[in-house]
């Protein structure tokens, strides 16, 4: 077996890329497809609307619940086998969903589904880094997370739309079928990585300390707990503000995001640090005009685009960072980590919006999460030389990502592709 790096100065590897975007893309849908299909799917499967909600909450649970253990258990085995295997695993659940009439049968798919989730959420991040060479590895991120936008911002409401016409079961079955077209995509044009070897395999608390990792987790958690607070309770927000059109806020929304992720896939390899820190100011700045004056309908629909630009760009941001922080042989495990705070950010700013709504009405809403987005902005400006550092590019300074005590890797053990 011979292993060769990416080539610097070489053409991104589109093809593979986009795979794993479309892995990406066929995973949002399989979580929130059922979100769109309540009124539908209640009375086939005997039970009420908020039941059905359920199926969600327990995709969320299983993938929060999973991330870190599934994915330390599965670091040893190759990597490309663990991700067509999480696909797989996807093609079944929706396949058991678009066929099951019954209740705990779906929820249980729905719970596989979740586990699935959480495995290939700590996989594509690391994988697209070991496609390319350091000084690209932004970009490739960038591409590979575009999927998540364009699930949220056209996938959904085409997957709604195709229910609408052909039922909610068929468009169950589409989504199976598109999950095992990304399988034979991935076999063909995704290369093959080695697991960790076994005296290579840092421990996952390790890990967890490395210089900067914790910083981006910090900054994962609170720029989602603020997020939340507004989106989860959007709807009841632009009732406030007098506007009532909450599809437009969301269409405006969903738009801006793929402007954000375009954008930012072009400036995250040479000024990263910039990038986000203006992404996250720009959420700052959307939280306080929102707070004193979303009356006016234009202000509304301009702030929510500035808002959607902005956080389109900021996983990509973050998730480089960690990568950078972590490198891409520890990235698998960083981005589990990652995962998991991520859903905790999503719970737990749905819950604190929810109580700033019951306790002080839709108007507090923006004066709560802005003081959540300002510490993770806050974080961002103080940590300028792990996690954020000022210098231009994305390649890990020495010393970064790598424990001073792990055995010499020899050149079989790098991680780099492993044609067959």
């Amino acid at each position: 077996m011979t292993t060769a790096s990416p080539a610097k100065g070489t053409a991104l590897p589109w093809s593979g890329l986009l795979a794993l975007s479309t892995a990406a893309f066929t995973a949002v849908l399989t979580e929130l497809l059922p979100a769109g299909l309540l009124p539908r799917m209640a009375p086939a499967l005997g039970v009420s609307e908020a039941r059905v909600g359920f199926l969600v909450t327990g995709y969320a649970v299983a993938s929060f619940l999973a991330a870190i253990p599934v994915t330390a258990a599965l670091r040893g085995l190759p990597r490309r086998p663990v991700l067509i295997g999480t696909l797989l695993g996807f093609a079944c659940a929706d396949a058991m969903v678009a066929l099951s009439s019954s209740y705990p049968v779906t929820f249980g798919a729905r719970l596989l589904a979740g586990v699935m989730g959480g495995t290939m959420w700590a996989v594509l991040a690391g994988y697209a880094a070991r496609m390319v060479p350091a000084e690209r590895r932004g970009r490739a991120i960038a591409v590979v997370l575009a999927g998540i936008t364009l699930a949220l911002s056209l996938g959904i409401p085409a997957g709604t739309a195709l229910a609408d016409a052909i039922g909610w079961r068929p468009a169950f079955g589409a989504l199976s079928g598109l999950a095992l077209l990304v399988v034979v995509w991935i076999r063909r044009r995704v290369p093959a990585f080695p697991g960790e070897l076994p005296g290579a395999r840092v421990p996952l608390r390790r890990v967890a300390v490395l210089p900067g990792i914790p910083a981006v987790l910090s900054v994962t958690l609170f720029l989602l707990l603020g997020h939340q607070v507004m989106y989860t309770y959007v709807a009841p927000f632009t009732a406030h503000t007098g506007y009532g059109r909450t599809d437009v806020v969301l269409l405006t929304f969903g738009a801006a995001t793929v402007v954000g992720i375009w954008a930012t896939g072009a400036l995250v390899d040479r000024w990263a640090r910039p990038t986000l820190l203006g992404a996250l100011t720009l959420i700052v700045t959307v939280m306080c005009v929102l707070a004193l004056y979303a009356d006016s309908p234009a202000v509304l629909l301009t702030s929510v685009a500035a808002w959607g630009v902005a956080f389109g760009g900021a996983p990509t941001l973050i998730q480089t960072a960690l990568v950078n922080a972590s490198g891409p042989q520890h990235a698998d495990v960083a981005t589990s980590l990652q995962t998991t705070v991520y859903n905790a950010g999503i719970a737990g700013g749905s819950f604190t919006g929810g109580l700033a709504l019951s306790g002080w009405g839709a108007g507090a809403l923006p004066w709560t999460a802005l003081p959540l987005v300002a510490t993770a902005l806050t974080v961002v400006v103080l940590d300028r030389r792990r996690a954020f550092p000022r210098s231009a590019g994305t390649s890990t300074p020495k010393g970064r990502g790598e424990l001073r005590d792990q055995p010499p890797r020899t050149r079989s053990q790098t991680t780099t592709p492993d044609h067959p």
